[in-house]
């Protein structure tokens, strides 16, 4: 869904919106960030959507869309979606691609997506490294689809075969495709990491036949598993929701569905962060050695949750996109 003046009049006070927000784009603060009132529309010109009309399992009466334009407590301002009834993939080129490509999952709990900060912030940071970005922003399982927990997944994966499907049009190699997920956008990336030909969708048409599996997977401060009392609380009732059945709970736990032959992983969170604590990626390290799975971890002394390409450049966490940009670099000249 396109968010324009005429739209936005539509849209109810209580998304938070101010249409100056939404007026202009490009211009650049003294500090490198677009300015509140410059911030990107969503979605960007280049765009495509994911499913032939309205999703499967869909509720009746539809979520409706809210997108909102929280402050930060250091004055940035992010750009979040709820209510996503048609799915999309945002595709931001690089000008000079070398055939890299990720599909960047931004989180937000399960219950918002943050399409700014983990989405098209990252995705501009990426293509100054040569790698084509696609950025997801996939429907939320709490707002009365059928098979919640199976309905981000479903995006994540029909997200990837279109995207090898019409690789060539991208100036992308299908094969050099993978992940980047952030927070329960990191939850989603793992499981496409560990689920991958899982059933999620019913075939749609033939660029279902291609793989959804990810070349490799960046796991951004991840929630990594379903279990009471260790995962993200949040994450977790809006996923599986109340008395989720063991068997899905178990489908969705990252860490213990680790097996060999999986996408070599890069993951980095903080030890300050107590909103995903920082075991959930120390348990996934643990289950990549376990199962023999290539994995380079990056554990950060301060930084927090939710930071994106934000930590300040005197912090050694601010240099994570130019380490993925050579980690990657090393699997494909490997």
């Amino acid at each position: 869904m396109t968010f324009d003046r005429r739209s936005l009049l539509t849209l109810p006070l209580a998304a938070g919106l101010t249409l100056p927000a939404f007026a202009r784009t490009g211009a650049q603060s003294t500090a490198g960030q677009p300015r509140a009132t410059d911030l990107p529309m969503w979605p960007p010109a280049e765009r495509f959507a994911l499913w032939p009309g309205i999703p499967q399992g869909a509720p009746n009466p539809l979520p409706v869309p809210q997108p909102r334009m929280p402050r930060y407590p250091d004055g940035y301002r992010d750009f979040q979606m709820r209510g996503v009834v048609r799915p999309e993939v945002g595709v931001f080129r690089s000008a000079r691609p070398d055939g890299r490509a990720v599909l960047i999952v931004p989180g937000g709990g399960y219950s918002i997506t943050s399409l700014r900060n983990e989405g098209i912030d990252v995705a501009h940071a990426l293509n100054a490294f040569g790698i084509t970005a696609f950025v997801l922003s996939y429907r939320l399982p709490g707002e009365g689809w059928a098979d919640r927990a199976d309905v981000p997944l479903a995006d994540a994966q029909r997200a990837m075969r279109l995207i090898r499907a019409n690789a060539r049009s991208y100036g992308i190699r299908a094969e050099k495709l993978g992940v980047l997920g952030f927070s329960a956008g990191g939850h989603l990336a793992g499981s496409l990491t560990i689920l991958p030909d899982y059933k999620a969708y019913r075939t749609v048409d033939a660029a279902d036949r291609h793989s959804a599996r990810p070349a490799w997977a960046g796991l951004m401060y991840a929630v990594s598993n379903m279990d009471p009392g260790r995962s993200h609380g949040g994450s977790r009732a809006n996923l599986l929701g109340p008395d989720p059945l063991p068997v899905v709970q178990a489908r969705y736990a990252i860490d213990r569905q680790l097996k060999a032959g999986a996408p070599p992983l890069f993951l980095v969170h903080a030890e300050d962060d107590n909103t995903v604590p920082v075991a959930n990626s120390v348990d996934t390290l643990a289950a990549a050695r376990r199962a023999g799975i290539p994995a380079e971890a990056h554990f950060l002394q301060h930084g927090g949750h939710g930071f994106g390409t934000r930590l300040s450049p005197r912090s050694p966490g601010s240099l994570w996109p130019q380490l993925f940009d050579r980690w990657m670099g090393e699997l494909v000249s490997g």
